[in-house]
């Protein structure tokens, strides 16, 4: 902004100078054009006849002028042999030296070839024009000069461009002020999220920063603050994997150790601590294998949502089911539409879901399976007719490693891992699993899938 006013008033003084010189040129026209007409149409008032000496032209035509302050309306005539010109009617002019006064820089201007010129002296400068007489029959020489000072001029130039680099300096000075308050206003978010990116360590994450506004900053801020999430997202992960890791592995480790530490050279009885620790070791792959798909569920690309019949998703799903166990599976209605999902991740879920049932009914007891669709919504479900769960523990059996203070039947051995799983899954496709009671007793566990592609 300092160079933009600078070249301004550069500029300014350019234009202001060129326009004093455009009218100290058309003042010096003007005058040496009026006295060159007088003098060709002229008469002497005295005689009533054309002009014969150019000193009484000179006289009649200057008595009839007014002069601006700067400007000098000389008239001069060549003496010969007796020095410089002589001065008919000069007047008094308010700058150091006139030219009238300067014999030497009057002589100049006398006996210049050219009708115009600018004439540098120490006492300042002179723009002048002159008209040439001489009288008929050869007497010496005359000439009518306009003399124009235009030191005064220049000092206007000069004043004004000083006022406008004291106005620029003072807009200068009060356009800084502003832009580094406001400048301040918009990086402060930036130095926020320096400050809150150099104070972030793996054990505190919860730093954020305020956003307000609507602007590219807050924007910044609101992005910022969105990876703040995903980065607590994923270190809550990784440390509840590892810490589910370590407390579920924790008891078959031990129980490994102990049977090894106390294995003794008994054929069966060795037989029978490989059949245990075999067993173990198997809990222990279903756990980490669980814990992996998991802590996958919190990845964008966990599900791959694509078009998918969910009669013949529902029809799959009852097929595969049949063989979890001896049960009366019924599939008990289908919804005839077509929905935006993960086929695999559905698969999985419902199949979970089934294996869920078996492991809380008796052989013989009913399982139903089955999809409807209710405008933009999808439900698939498994029903079965066990014990059902207890009020009290129907808001923990979907938390990790959870199960209901009542188990519903004495079969079940897993980790508390598969309802997990099952609302994982329903949770990464915008959806959720839910807790009905079944007419006649029993658990009926809700697949929801909201804005489902028709």
């Amino acid at each position: 902004m300092a160079v933009a006013l600078a070249s301004v008033a550069v500029t300014t003084r350019s234009i202001l100078l060129r326009d004093a010189d455009r009218r100290v040129d058309g003042l010096l026209a003007q005058e040496a054009g009026e006295f060159a007409h007088f003098e060709e149409r002229g008469v002497d008032p005295a005689t009533g006849r054309p002009f014969t000496d150019p000193a009484r032209l000179l006289h009649v035509f200057l008595e009839r002028q007014y002069a601006d302050p700067e400007e000098e309306l000389i008239g001069l005539v060549a003496r010969p042999g007796r020095g410089p010109a002589q001065l008919i009617q000069p007047r008094d002019i308010d700058v150091p030296l006139p030219l009238h006064k300067d014999a030497d820089a009057r002589r100049r201007v006398f006996e210049a070839p050219g009708s115009t010129g600018t004439l540098h002296r120490p006492s300042g400068e002179i723009r002048w024009a002159k008209v040439a007489v001489a009288r008929v029959g050869g007497d010496p020489e005359a000439a009518f000069v306009v003399a124009f000072h235009p030191g005064r001029e220049q000092d206007r130039v000069d004043e004004v461009t000083r006022i406008l680099l004291a106005i620029s300096g003072v807009a200068l000075l009060l356009t800084t002020g502003i832009g580094w308050v406001v400048a301040g206003r918009i990086l402060r978010p930036v130095r926020l999220v320096r400050t809150a990116a150099a104070q972030l360590t793996e054990q505190d994450l919860t730093r954020r920063i305020p956003v307000r506004g609507r602007d590219d900053v807050a924007a910044l801020a609101e992005t910022f603050n969105a990876m703040l999430d995903r980065l607590e997202r994923a270190f809550a992960a990784q440390r509840q994997f590892v810490d589910d890791a370590g407390h579920e592995l924790r008891t078959p480790i031990t129980i490994v150790r102990g049977h090894l530490e106390l294995m003794g050279d008994d054929p069966a009885e060795r037989e029978e601590t490989v059949r245990l620790v075999t067993d173990q070791l198997d809990r222990m792959s279903r756990i980490v294998e669980d814990l992996l798909l998991l802590a996958k569920a919190e990845r964008p690309d966990f599900v791959t949502p694509e078009p998918v019949q969910l009669a013949e998703l529902t029809a799959d799903v009852y097929v595969k089911a049949r063989t979890l166990g001896e049960r009366d599976w019924q599939l008990t209605e289908v919804a005839d539409r077509e929905a935006e999902l993960d086929p695999q991740r559905i698969t999985q879920a419902m199949v979970q879901l089934a294996q869920n049932a078996v492991q809380h009914t008796a052989p013989g007891q009913t399982i139903r399976i089955g999809s409807r669709a209710d405008g933009t919504r999808v439900e698939l479900y498994v029903a079965d007719s066990g014990p059902g769960v207890r009020p009290q523990d129907a808001g923990v059996i979907f938390e990790r490693f959870r199960r209901g203070t009542a188990r519903r039947g004495a079969r079940g051995s897993g980790a508390g891992l598969g309802l997990s799983i099952v609302r994982a899954i329903a949770e990464a496709h915008g959806g959720r699993i839910g807790l009905r009671e079944t007419e006649g007793g029993g658990a009926t566990f809700v697949l929801t899938l909201e804005e489902a592609r028709t």
